[in-house]
């Protein structure tokens, strides 16, 4: 019921909206100020390397937060694993950053 009035409204609204496209109105915006280039640029690998690594380094949060919560009853099993994983991933860092995988310039 709900679904069937949002679609009906939607339909609504785009048959009997007024349509005056521009010039102003068909550019592209980007927060106000005047597009430079191409939409279609190419962008570097090593921006995309870097957006997986803080996606990577973001996930430990979510495995930090759980073993936070039960810490008390994992006792000291829990903390040297927990050693174990950030030891891992600080590994990993290291060597990304010293094979400058981290440097924005190309």
């Amino acid at each position: 019921m709900v679904a069937g009035f949002a679609l009906a409204t939607l339909f609504v609204s785009h048959a009997l909206g007024p349509r005056r496209p521009t010039q102003a109105k068909l550019a592209p915006y980007e927060c106000g100020i005047d597009p430079v280039g191409s939409a279609r640029e190419r962008f570097s690998v090593k921006f995309y390397l870097v957006a997986m690594l803080f996606i990577i380094f973001d996930i430990e949060v979510v495995f930090l937060y759980p073993w936070a919560v039960i810490l008390n009853s994992l006792k000291l099993f829990g903390l040297v694993e927990m050693i174990v994983f950030l030891g891992i991933l600080l590994i990993g860092l290291l060597y990304v950053w010293r094979r400058g995988g981290l440097e924005w310039t190309t």
